[in-house]
Formats: C-alpha cells, structure tokens, sequence
C-alpha cells in the first residue's frame, strides 16, 4: 500500500500539475473571445461540444510535453548530478521510463482520435494540421533529433504554442474563423507562459552548460538574463494596458498589473542578490524556489485578463 502510493505521487510530480494554469487560460480566453468578438454565422455544432473536445486535447499534450520531457532529459543525462530540472520520478525507480513510454503513446493517440473526430464533426481540415504541429512541439521539446528546447528555443515555440496556437487554434475550431482580436490578447499570455519557463531556466543556467544543454538564459549569461527577466514582464503589463485602452478588454487588467508588481520586484531582487555575491557564494540552484512568484504572476495577470474580456 505505501509504496503504491508513492507510485501515484512520482506520476503526479512528473505531470506537474501546477503549470496546467499555462494551458487553462488561453483556452478559457479563447472560448470568452468567440462569444465576444464573433459575428459571423453561429457553427452548426455545439460550441460546448467543441471547447470540452479541444479542452481535452490542449490538457492531454500539456501532459505529454511534461511526461516526455521528464523522459528524454533523463535519458540525456540532463537531470543527473545537481540538476532540479526533473520531478525525481525515473530517477528514483518508482517509475520506468518503459512504463512512461507507454502512457505518451495512449495520449498522442487520444489527441489523434479526438483530433480526426473534431475535424470530422466540424469539416475545419486546419484543425489537424494546428493539432498535429502542437503534438511534434511537446515531443521534440527535448526528444531527439530536434530537441528544440536544447537550442535555445525553448520560449520561442512555448510562446507560440501556449499563446498564439492554443487560443488561435481553439476560437478557430469554435467559431471556423481566425480573429485579429483574439492574437492581439494572446501575446501577453504567450510572453507569460514563455517568462515561467524562462525563469525556471536561470537557476540551472550552470548544470545546464555543464551537461550541453543551451537554454535562451545560458547563451545570454547572468547578467543579461536577469536583465531580460526584469524587462520582459514590464513589457507584458504595457501590452496588456495597450489592450485595454485599445477597446478589447476592459479595466481589470489594472489590479492583475498592480498585485504582480511586488512579486515582481521581489524575483528581480532576489536575482541581484545571487548575481552580486562572490562567486563561491552564488546560489544559482536556490532560486528554483521562487519560480513560484512567477507562475503566481501569470496566474493574476491571467485570470484578470479573462475578467476583463468576460465583462465587455
């Protein structure tokens, strides 16, 4: 019995469910925008039907991505040693990476089956194509021979896919139409989601090197990767002002912005702090425990984003 339950807390270390956030609020925004921003002819399948099949679909290779990255990193060694990036779940023999093999290909093919079926039910042949790029993302994150994620591109493509091809894909599959609106509100969430995955990055800027891994914070340094940290969420917040002055949400983006600012300012304090010390001194590893801030700053900039589009 115990060591069945810690078989269940090693699976669900290695799904890492607290980033699934990154995945649920492009899809919510997505679903908000098509009630909002369309005025085309209604489709003639339910608009419910179809945001619960691409609410799955968008969960399951969220899943997959941390399942196979967890794989592949252990596999290339890149989780051994003093590295935090894995969740401990191969490597602590609770699970194989047989049995984690296995899973990954029961969930491409429950994305590929709903995939077939959204398309047949809503005849948008897109909507395979969108899937099928989103799936190749979440393998060859770190998966050979891409390994996209070991090449410094990591934020790009997370930016793409976790902002511009979940709410794009998704209003596009509810409403068999794209909208400008809808890419002018994905880039905040975008760049969010690409900022968590960035700063989960800084504290492993050294093992990383160590073990040939090229993330976007280890080709800048420390001194301008703490920098881009500091600019990129002023950026996001005036993108996010620029839409609400802009007519395509409404004010309460204004206190997302202002209870991220002490979060904010506390990551990039810490970051100094690490940075100034002696060399023999600097706690790179330490600041994984911060990640955190950050993932609590997409959360309120996020979630005041839907509120501000729900109440137009």
């Amino acid at each position: 019995m115990i060591k069945d339950k810690q078989v269940w807390k090693a699976w669900w270390k290695a799904a890492r469910p607290p980033f699934y956030i990154a995945t649920l609020v492009p899809l919510i925004l997505a679903y908000l925008a098509a009630e909002k921003f369309y005025s085309g002819p209604e489709p003639e399948t339910s608009r419910v039907l179809v945001f619960s099949g691409a609410f799955i679909v968008c969960l399951a290779l969220h899943l997959c991505s941390n399942l196979a990255n967890e794989l592949f990193d252990y596999l290339a060694g890149t989780d051994s040693g003093q590295s935090i990036g894995g969740t401990g779940a191969l490597s602590g023999g609770l699970i194989t990476p047989g049995q984690i093999r296995r899973v990954l290909l029961i969930l491409y093919a429950l994305t590929f089956i709903l995939t077939a079926f959204g398309v047949w039910l809503t005849g948008l042949y897109w909507l395979g194509a969108i899937a099928l790029f989103a799936a190749a993302c979440t393998y060859f994150y770190v998966a050979p021979p891409i390994r996209y994620g070991y090449h410094a591109m990591g934020e790009l493509f997370v930016f793409l896919n976790m902002g511009l091809l979940i709410s794009g894909g998704v209003y596009y599959a509810l409403t068999g139409a794209f909208s400008a609106p809808l890419l002018a509100l994905s880039l905040p969430v975008g760049l969010m989601v690409a900022g968590i995955l960035y700063f989960q990055s800084l504290p492993e800027i050294e093992t990383d090197k160590a073990a040939g891994k090229k993330t976007l914070a280890g080709v800048l340094g420390p001194e301008k990767a703490i920098f881009l940290h500091l600019l990129l969420w002023p950026v996001i917040w005036l993108l996010m002002l620029t839409l609400w002055l802009g007519g395509l949400c409404a004010w309460p983006v204004l206190p997302g912005i202002v209870a991220c600012l002490p979060l904010h300012i506390k990551t990039c304090l810490r970051l100094q702090r690490v940075a100034s010390a002696p060399e023999n001194e600097q706690n790179w590893l330490g600041l994984d425990k911060y990640g955190w801030l950050v993932r609590a700053m997409y959360l309120l900039c996020g979630v005041s984003l839907i509120w501000a589009v729900a109440i137009l």
